[in-house]
């Protein structure tokens, strides 16, 4: 059953059990779906008249924080089926140097493959934060502390999925495909401080 039709709690339940997926990606991705979820919801109550000034700014905020939300479901998903895929290779004979041979290179790609649901979670979890960034400026004030909220939930994603990511780079001989997602790794600590600046500024509205 795809996670978005899934119920809260049977996920939680899967991802207290002791099989090996959902884990840390799957729970990124849906760090950053509530992140653009939450943004969604402040846009939608930020407009009419009295927002008329913002409401091409607002209307994109709402069809893009959608479409992220939807693409980090789908993230979520694949990292399931890639952490599959990496079990899989495991469990492959390795009684023999060529059965050992076979398995390193299975477990190496299968890995490669399971680094990149993470690593594009990082870019959605920074386009969450940059709408986030747009939307604290304008966004209705009884709502404004949901914009902080989805921005920690984007950051919770990035500083997940980048640990994940690296987990996966660990067992990866495919120098070019580690360079690639380390290169991905490498926006996290600017998109974390981007939503630290997001949070600052909400809380920095609330107190004024």
């Amino acid at each position: 059953m795809p996670v978005s039709d899934e119920k809260i709690g049977d996920f939680l339940d899967r991802l207290a059990d002791r099989v090996p997926v959902p884990g840390g990606g799957a729970a990124a991705a849906l760090q950053a779906a509530q992140g653009a979820a939450l943004l969604a919801m402040v846009a939608r109550f930020t407009t009419g008249p009295r927002y008329a000034a913002h409401k091409e700014t607002v209307g994109r905020i709402i069809e893009e924080a959608d479409q992220l939300r939807g693409i980090a479901l789908r993230l979520a998903e694949a990292d399931a089926e890639a952490f599959t895929r990496v079990n899989d290779a495991y469990r492959l004979p390795q009684g023999t140097g060529d059965e050992k041979a076979v398995r390193a290179a299975a477990v190496s790609a299968s890995l490669v493959e399971a680094a990149w649901p993470p690593a594009r979670i990082i870019s959605v979890a920074g386009m969450v934060v940059d709408l986030a960034g747009a939307l604290v400026a304008i966004g209705n004030r009884n709502a404004i502390s949901e914009v902080a909220a989805a921005a920690e939930a984007a950051r919770a994603a990035v500083a997940t999925a980048r640990v994940n990511v690296e987990i996966s780079l660990a067992g990866v001989a495919d120098e070019l495909a580690s360079l690639e997602m380390i290169a991905e790794t490498g926006k996290a600590d600017d998109i974390i401080a981007r939503a630290e600046q997001v949070t600052a500024a909400v809380r920095e509205q609330i107190r004024g």
